[in-house]
C-alpha cells in the first residue's frame, strides 16, 4: 500500500506541474526544452553505453548538442537498432531488475521492451491523464478502457480504492455481447480504447439497438480512423470523439482538446521533429516521419527515435483553448500502413479509408483490410454484411478502385477475398493496411 500511495502522490505532483506547462509562452517553453535536452544528452553520454559509443564514432562532444537546432547532428534511432542494442541502451545507474518493463504491441512480430524508473512511470501516467482531462474527463468519472489483457494490470489498488481516475478494463478479445454487457453494467462516463475497437463496438451497439451505452466522451488512440468512422461513433454513442496519439515507448505524445483544431504536442516532455527520407526536417505544412526525443527517459534514453508514423506540424499558432503547446495538423498513420503504386504515388491508410467511403456497397462492408503483396498487386479482405451477393460486390469494388486510383487492370492487379473474420493483432488492434513491401518511400 505504501508503494501505491507514493506513486499516487508522484502522479498528482507531476500532473499539477504538467497542467501549468500548457500555459507557458513560447519562449519559456523553448528555454525549458533546450535545458532538458542538454541534461538528457549529457546524461546519456556519461551513463548509456550506446550513446557514449555513438558520440565517439561521430566525433561529437555532448556540449555540442545545446539546442534543438543541433539535434540533427545525431542520427535517427530506429526500432530495429534499438532492438539490436537493447542491452547497451539502459543507463549504468540502474539495475534492470529494479525497473518497470514496458512491452510494445509487437505488431511487427518483434516485440520491443523498454524500461522505466518509478518516477518516469508516474510522469507517463500524469501525461496520459492530462490529455484525458483536456477532453473533459473528471476525477471520479466511470472510465472504461477497451484494451488488450496485458494492459489490465495498469490500475493500482489505491486508484481502485479511492475511485479517482481509475480505469475499468474491458478485454478487447471478449465477444461483442460480453463487452456490451459489461459496459452497460458499468455505465461509463468515459469510453476509452483503441480507435478500431471502439468502432467495432459502435457497430455492434447500433446493430443490437443498445440505447443504454451513452458515455459523456469517447477517447480513442493507437491508430488513425477516417472521419466518417468518427462521426459514426459520435452518432451511435451521442458523445464527442477525441483522438490521442501515442506509442508504447514514449506514452502519450499528442492529443486533441475540446476544440479539436489539431493535436497538442507534449512539448514539455518530448521534442518532436518531422523529417524527410534523408533525416532532414521538412518545411512547415509538409508531411514527414515523426522523430521524437524524450526529455524524461533516463533509465533508457530515446534520442531522435523514429516512431514509424507520419504527420505534419500545424500552421496554427495557438489553439482557441488557450493552451500554448504547438499543434500537429494530422496523424497520417504508420509507414508500413502506406501503399505505394508503380507510378510512385503513396497513399496513407486515411486516403484508402476515404476511397472506401465512396464505394457503392460500403454499407455492406463490416470490416476490410488491404494487403499490398507487390508494388502492382493488392489483396482486399472483406467481411461483408447485408444481402448483396459477393460477385456483385467484387465487380463493383474492382471498378470503383480502378476509377478512383486511375489505374488499368494491366497496370495494377486487385484481388478480393470474402472472409468470415479479420483477426486482430496480438495487441488487439485491427489493422486496415498491411504492406508486405520491403520499403515504402514517402516521397510523393
Amino acid at each position: 500500500m505504501y508503494e501505491n500511495l507514493r506513486l499516487a502522490f508522484k502522479v498528482t505532483y507531476y500532473l499539477d506541474s504538467l497542467q501549468r506547462h500548457t500555459r507557458w509562452n513560447t519562449e519559456k517553453l523553448r528555454r525549458y526544452q533546450n535545458q532538458k535536452l542538454r541534461e538528457i544528452v549529457d546524461y546519456s553520454y556519461r551513463n548509456v553505453p550506446f550513446y557514449h559509443r555513438t558520440f565517439k564514432e561521430l566525433g561529437l562532444a555532448p556540449e555540442q548538442i545545446f539546442t534543438i537546432e543541433n539535434l540533427n547532428e545525431l542520427p535517427i534511432l530506429r526500432r530495429n537498432e534499438l532492438q539490436r542494442n537493447a542491452g547497451m541502451m539502459i543507463s549504468k545507474e540502474f539495475e534492470i531488475s529494479n525497473l518497470k518493463k514496458v512491452s510494445t504491441s509487437g505488431s511487427t512480430g518483434q516485440p520491443l521492451m523498454t524500461y522505466l524508473t518509478e518516477d518516469e512511470d508516474a510522469l507517463r501516467k500524469a501525461k496520459l491523464l492530462r490529455a484525458n482531462i483536456a477532453c473533459g474527463q473528471k476525477p471520479r468519472d466511470r472510465w472504461v478502457v477497451i484494451t488488450a489483457p496485458l494492459h489490465h494490470a495498469v490500475t493500482h489498488k489505491l486508484q481502485k480504492l479511492l475511485g479517482i481516475y481509475s480505469p475499468i478494463p474491458v478485454s478487447v478479445f471478449d465477444s461483442a455481447a460480453t463487452q456490451i454487457s459489461k459496459i452497460k453494467e458499468i455505465g461509463p462516463d468515459v469510453l476509452d480504447g483503441y480507435s478500431s475497437s471502439l468502432l467495432l463496438l459502435a457497430r455492434e451497439v447500433k446493430k443490437r439497438s443498445v440505447e443504454t451505452v451513452k458515455p459523456k466522451i469517447i477517447v480513442g488512440g493507437a491508430e488513425l480512423i477516417d472521419s466518417s468512422s468518427r462521426h459514426f461513433m459520435e452518432e451511435v454513442f451521442d458523445a464527442p470523439f477525441y483522438d490521442e496519439y501515442a506509442c508504447s515507448e514514449l506514452e502519450r505524445l499528442a492529443w486533441q482538446c475540446k476544440e479539436r483544431t489539431g493535436y497538442h504536442i507534449d512539448a514539455d516532455s518530448v521534442i518532436m521533429q518531422f523529417v524527410d527520407e534523408t533525416g532532414e526536417e521538412v518545411s512547415p505544412g509538409e508531411s514527414g516521419e515523426i522523430v521524437c526525443t524524450s526529455l524524461f527517459n533516463y533509465a533508457m534514453p530515446l534520442i531522435r527515435y523514429a516512431t514509424g508514423d507520419v504527420g505534419r506540424a500545424s500552421d496554427e499558432h495557438q489553439c482557441p483553448c488557450g493552451r500554448t503547446f504547438p499543434l500537429m495538423k494530422l496523424i497520417e498513420g504508420r509507414k508500413d500502413s502506406f501503399v505505394v503504386f508503380p507510378d510512385g504515388r503513396v497513399l496513407s491508410a486515411l486516403a484508402v479509408g476515404w476511397m472506401m467511403e465512396y464505394y457503392k456497397f460500403y454499407n455492406c462492408v463490416e470490416q476490410y483490410r488491404v494487403i499490398q503483396k507487390k508494388v502492382n498487386l493488392f489483396k482486399f479482405l472483406i467481411k461483408k454484411t447485408g444481402s448483396v451477393d459477393e460477385r456483385t460486390m467484387e465487380n463493383e469494388l474492382l471498378s470503383h478502385v480502378r476509377k478512383m486510383l486511375h489505374v488499368t487492370e494491366s497496370e495494377v492487379a486487385f484481388q478480393v477475398e470474402f472472409v468470415d473474420d479479420i483477426p486482430l493483432d496480438e495487441s488487439g488492434k485491427l489493422r486496415k493496411i498491411i504492406s508486405e513491401l520491403k520499403d515504402v518511400s514517402l516521397t510523393q
